[in-house]
């Protein structure tokens, strides 16, 4: 069973938005997905709400309950949604559940600093000081050729953890999170661009560079 899970200490920074569109990729590769979401706001249930059944179906656990169950064993991949405000011992704990951890950051001064201080956080924790866990970054909703742009690729490209992609800020995810589908369910023609930004996260996800 792959556990992958996308985190962040700050709240607002397309954490739901990255770990819906994960879930997406690997229910079109018919795997068999739980989506594991740690957010008392719900936002990745309601996304699965929205899912036709006639798509392929993916397993949703509100795991901020404290009844909430495991996935099943015959699960192929988890994807969790963390909460925002995780720091010290609950992170340590939190990240122990996945070997692979997506850190998507916004492109705005105050989320750079506030994840300047989150990376050096969870380098120092457990699991990733004894290799348990694999990090990487994600730049999200980013706008072309703009300065904050320059400055958020030149701040995560010195962060010594790999830096995947930049997802640009586009109404595609808007679209998708209302029908609770995902870029990889969505008409190629339509999400060609952003389906490219996708390629280096599915491909990192998918090498054994991701995994312990």
């Amino acid at each position: 069973m792959r556990n992958i899970m996308v985190i962040n200490s700050k709240g607002g920074s397309g954490k739901s938005t990255v770990a819906t569109n994960l879930a997406s990729y690997f229910a079109s590769q018919n795997k068999k997905v739980v989506m594991m979401d740690y957010d008392p706001q719900g936002s990745s249930m309601a996304w699965l709400a929205a899912r036709s059944s006639a798509r392929t179906p993916i397993d949703g656990i509100p795991a901020y309950k404290k009844s909430a169950k495991r996935p099943s064993r015959n699960t192929d991949v988890v994807i969790h949604d963390a909460p925002a405000g995780m720091h010290g011992g609950d992170l340590s704990k939190m990240i122990k559940k996945a070997q692979t951890i997506l850190i998507p950051v916004l492109p705005s001064p105050i989320d750079m600093r506030a994840v300047g201080d989150f990376i050096v956080e969870i380098k120092k924790s457990a699991p990733v000081q004894n290799k348990k866990a694999k990090l990487a970054l994600i730049a999200n909703r980013s706008r072309d050729y703009t300065n904050i742009y320059w400055e958020l690729d030149d701040f995560l490209s010195k962060q010594k953890i790999p830096f995947l992609t930049m997802l640009r800020d586009s109404q595609n995810y808007i679209k998708a999170a209302e029908r609770g589908v995902g870029i990889f369910e969505m008409a190629p023609g339509a999400t060609e661009l952003d389906r490219e930004m996708w390629e280096p996260i599915i491909k990192w996800v998918k090498s054994k560079r991701s995994q312990p």
